[in-house]
């Protein structure tokens, strides 16, 4: 082990950002945010300066706020690498609000002219947008609440709606909103979602966010598994004292972010940060090689019985196909001078294979109907319109069905982690060949592209693997199409 030298061990080293004011309000303070984000803003001020700490907000639990507040928003990343782990201390939050017993601490906090930047990491489901039409889904739980009472929201599009409204009327510029989960062209997501909800309640002050707000989108990139106990024996042993806020990721970090921030930013760039004109190229490299090859590998695992990322990977068979996978993924992609897309696919295979990293398969397997358009449909939609091969991604996709009717058929579908865990399991009913299940998934609403289930060439090669996996194994469906 290797400790970085301003740990000192058995108490917390101090604090080098104390004296800097506060720029960012971060809603979602969960392990990605404090092992990525967080980081990035911490070095930025080290470097350049500025008053850029972050106002953490928990949407939900009251934990965190309470543990990080506690520490004074102090903990300790562990960087999981080969060589050997080591251990930053983060100060970048200078303390976390629990939305759910202060939502005027949260609004204060949003309207102060101080807080030029929101950044967010909800994931996909709490926003409430439908993404096929742009446009927020009035009976999501958290947009229906706030639409009945918009001036004491409690969901992200309420809070931000809201402090919007007070800050225009106060006088007091925007914020500029920066999302950074993992979806599609996340800022014109957002930007669609907040001017819809404002247009339900008051089309003025849509039309005013539409002219004044800016809604930067943004790729993130780093594996961050969830804490164990390892995670604080490992920082106890480091730095001789506990910490139950800490975080455990890999040496690899990327941040891409639109460079479109009037009311000004930290200096990113001078942390590591890529800050660009269009953040798409980038981003659709990465859904398409990395998040696709995650699911991949995510619901073969689950299948085949591999606990971890690396273990899949650790299997010849399964490491060449995930490989094969990325390739096929980066001809989909368009051509960008800056981006080696061979290289790339060789580095995710490294990041895989890395024994310290114990990414849980089942982790990534959550929340798959989110998922799966992005990460694997479209692309597969994308490379039969072109004649390419598309036997990668018809694998995967039989992976995911094998597993979601093995949760139904095993455990009546309780322990599925999806937003449409009732639909599956009422689709899946019954179902037992590879041809029923098929059916009955490529049709639920919204989900597959309708030149994939119109596709008889689609549907026999994800039918076929399918077949494979339910009558032999999932390995032995790998070594079939590798054969």
């Amino acid at each position: 082990m290797t400790v970085s030298s301003h740990i000192q061990p058995g108490n917390w080293p101090e604090n080098p950002l104390a004296n800097r004011g506060n720029g960012i309000v971060h809603i979602g303070v969960g392990a990605f945010h404090r092992a990525h984000q967080a980081v990035y803003t911490q070095q930025a001020m080290l470097v350049a300066g500025g008053d850029w700490r972050i106002i953490g907000v928990s949407p939900r639990s009251t934990d965190i706020a309470d543990q990080l507040n506690a520490q004074d928003g102090a903990y300790c990343v562990v960087v999981r690498n080969p060589a050997g782990d080591e251990c930053q201390t983060i100060h970048a939050i200078s303390h976390v609000i629990a939305a759910a017993r202060d939502g005027d601490a949260v609004m204060a906090a949003l309207c102060d002219p101080a807080t030029r930047i929101v950044t967010l990491t909800v994931t996909e489901k709490a926003y409430g947008i439908n993404r096929h039409a742009m446009t927020i889904a009035p009976d999501h739980v958290g947009i229906a609440h706030d639409l009945a009472d918009p001036r004491h929201p409690t969901g992200v599009l309420g809070l931000l709606t809201e402090a919007l409204r007070r800050r225009r009327d106060a006088g007091v510029a925007p914020f500029t909103c920066l999302c950074c989960d993992n979806l599609p062209e996340n800022g014109v997501v957002l930007r669609a979602g907040v001017t819809d909800f404002a247009r339900h309640i008051d089309p003025a002050l849509a039309g005013w966010i539409e002219q004044n707000v800016h809604f930067p989108s943004s790729m993130v990139d780093r594996i961050t598994p969830a804490s164990t106990a390892h995670t604080y024996e490992t920082v106890r042993a480091m730095t001789g004292h506990d910490d139950t806020c800490a975080v455990e990721t890999e040496p690899f970090s990327q941040w891409v972010i639109e460079d479109d921030f009037p009311t000004g930013r930290p200096a990113w760039e001078q942390a590591g940060v890529l800050m660009v004109d269009d953040v798409r190229p980038f981003e659709h490299m990465k859904l398409r090689m990395l998040n696709g090859s995650h699911s991949l590998i995510a619901y073969l695992g689950q299948l085949a019985g591999f606990k971890y990322v690396r273990d899949v990977m650790a299997d010849d068979d399964c490491a060449k196909l995930v490989h094969a996978h990325m390739l096929a993924a980066a001809q989909t992609l368009v051509p960008v001078a800056a981006l080696d897309f061979a290289s790339y696919a060789n580095d995710l295979v490294a990041r895989f294979q890395n024994p310290a990293i114990a990414h849980e398969t089942r982790q990534i397997a959550m929340d798959g109907t989110e998922k799966l358009p992005q990460r694997l449909l479209h692309p597969a939609q994308d490379a039969l319109k072109d004649g390419k091969d598309i036997a990668t991604y018809a694998i995967a996709i039989a992976f995911w069905m094998a597993f979601l009717h093995k949760m139904v058929t095993q455990e009546n579908g309780n322990d599925i982690s999806d937003p449409r865990q009732v639909e599956i399991i009422s689709a899946l009913s019954g179902q037992t060949t590879a041809q029923g299940i098929y059916n009955a998934l490529s049709q639920l609403p919204d989900l597959f592209p309708q030149a994939l289930t119109s596709s008889p060439v689609w549907a026999q090669a994800v039918i076929s693997r399918l077949d494979c996996i339910l009558t032999q194994s999932a390995l032995d469906a790998v070594k079939a199409d590798l054969s």
